[in-house]
């Protein structure tokens, strides 16, 4: 962490000590999406939440929303507030880093659609998960948001199906389960920090990278990759974290108030994340990239030739049980 960002840390704390001046209770949050929330899932997710609370609680608890990764990135957030230099916090992938069975949810392939992921979270799956992460960590999952189904895109040809992945050097997450997935496919997945994507791309470093469309799109990567494939190989999930120490010292009607916020800012964040993910389709479509949208016979290729291997990985790495578990959640809400 950078010297600005522990300056921010140390005046985001130093606003939780000297709360009592301006409000009987200040929450932190902090987050790394921009706070413009039209745009931002996490923007909307948590700008919904510091008006919810604020209002339902007269005042009496002022909500501080940190953005943009001012405090830090996710991994520092997460460690944050663990250690209660921050109230809260949003994140996504690096919640898997502190519990490794939140890493269940990123199997290739495991959800169909969103809605069926909504079911899962939102039920009995997901607060068994969230009760699992708080005893492992120290932080309340509050609600469960979205980052979208990640997809492939890439400079050289159409992708339908695995086979035409082969060769392709393909950009990943520092993440060996995204290297496995990739590895799997018949491509070479090459872990490269966010920050020097799209350099890798633009120098040929790599071929491709996957991501959300949304992401795709606000980055502008058609300008430098041809061919995307909407393949929906991950969904990704936003956790909406508090401290459990704070969590508990609130009296009963503040706790009820603040999970209240969490859970309709968790919704928000989804819905913005649906609605840019519609339009940066279009504005894909509209930039020259060849959308390539695979068959329900193509996307089964897909999940024959990823979750198998990711799956064995994922093994050594957590208790099978929560595999099965997942799977089997996924499967009674594909058959509501």
């Amino acid at each position: 962490m950078n010297f600005s960002k522990k300056l921010m840390l140390g005046l985001a704390t130093a606003s939780i000590a000297t709360a009592a001046t301006a409000a009987d209770i200040t929450l932190t949050v902090g987050h790394v999406d921009p706070q413009e929330w039209s745009t931002s899932k996490k923007g909307a997710a948590t700008e919904v939440f510091k008006n919810l609370v604020e209002a339902e609680s007269g005042g009496r608890i002022e909500v501080n929303v940190y953005p943009s990764g001012q405090l830090g990135g996710e991994t520092d957030l997460v460690q944050s507030a663990q250690e209660g230099m921050i109230s809260m916090t949003m994140v996504s992938g690096a919640f898997a880093k502190v519990c490794k069975e939140a890493s269940v949810l990123e199997i290739p392939y495991l959800f169909p659609s969103a809605p069926v992921a909504w079911e899962v979270l939102d039920g009995e799956f997901g607060k068994a998960l969230s009760k699992h992460c708080l005893e492992q960590t120290g932080l309340r999952t509050l609600a469960y948001g979205e980052t979208g189904f990640r997809n492939f895109t890439n400079s050289k040809r159409p992708v339908a199906e695995p086979a035409d992945l082969e060769g392709l050097k393909i950009r990943v997450m520092t993440l060996p389960l995204y290297v496995e997935m990739v590895k799997a496919m018949g491509a070479e997945p090459t872990p490269i920090a966010w920050p020097e994507v799209p350099s890798a791309l633009t120098t040929g470093v790599v071929d491709g990278q996957e991501n959300p469309v949304s992401v795709i799109d606000a980055n502008k990567f058609y300008e430098f990759q041809k061919y995307l494939t909407l393949d929906g190989h991950v969904y990704g999930t936003d956790f909406f974290l508090i401290n459990e120490d704070l969590y508990q010292s609130l009296d009963q009607a503040d706790q009820e108030i603040v999970a209240r916020a969490a859970k309709v800012a968790g919704t928000m964040g989804r819905a913005i994340q649906q609605f840019n993910s519609a339009k940066g389709l279009k504005s894909l479509s509209e930039n020259g990239m060849e959308i390539t949208t695979p068959t329900s016979e193509q996307l089964a290729k897909f999940q024959a030739s990823a979750q198998p291997a990711v799956i064995e990985w994922l093994k050594d790495e957590v208790d099978p049980a929560w595999i099965d578990r997942v799977q089997a959640s996924v499967k009674i809400a594909t058959n509501d």
